[in-house]
């Protein structure tokens, strides 16, 4: 009876601290268009400084593609500075493929659409988040 007791009251901590957490985080909406087909899906993630090219981000988003387009939402994000990194997994391999010259296979893009010759910079394709939800575009 002691242990049925603990594990609801810890369901119940668990259950009130994330409907708290979820009040005071923010979204961000991210639209896509133009997307060449709809073979495969987008992957979405968001990232900071650290995360930024370096590995998986704080939260990562996938969608189906239907018109060529998609709109997903990162949700609870604390207010800070971050980055979007998108990726068409035409063959949804979960990753991005490469030609034999290094050139990605796979459209790509970042936020503020901070594409440049070389591998996107975070310091281009940072943003703030703070006390509004954002909504963005972007492009592959």
């Amino acid at each position: 009876m002691k242990a049925l007791t603990l594990i609801i009251a810890l369901v119940l901590s668990v259950t009130f601290s994330n409907a708290q957490e979820n009040k005071n985080g923010k979204s961000i909406t991210v639209i896509i268009e133009n997307i060449k087909n709809n073979n495969g899906t987008i992957m979405l993630s968001l990232h900071n400084e650290t995360t930024f090219m370096k590995g998986q981000g704080i939260q990562t988003v996938e969608s189906k593609i239907v018109d060529g387009k998609v709109k997903v939402t990162f949700n609870n994000v604390e207010a800070g500075t971050y980055a979007i990194m998108a990726l068409h997994d035409e063959n949804e391999n979960k990753r991005m493929d490469f030609e034999d010259t290094g050139m990605p296979k796979e459209s790509y893009g970042v936020s503020n659409n901070a594409m440049s010759f070389g591998p996107p910079t975070y310091s281009k394709a940072k943003f703030e988040i703070s006390t509004e939800d954002l909504e963005m575009k972007i492009i592959l």
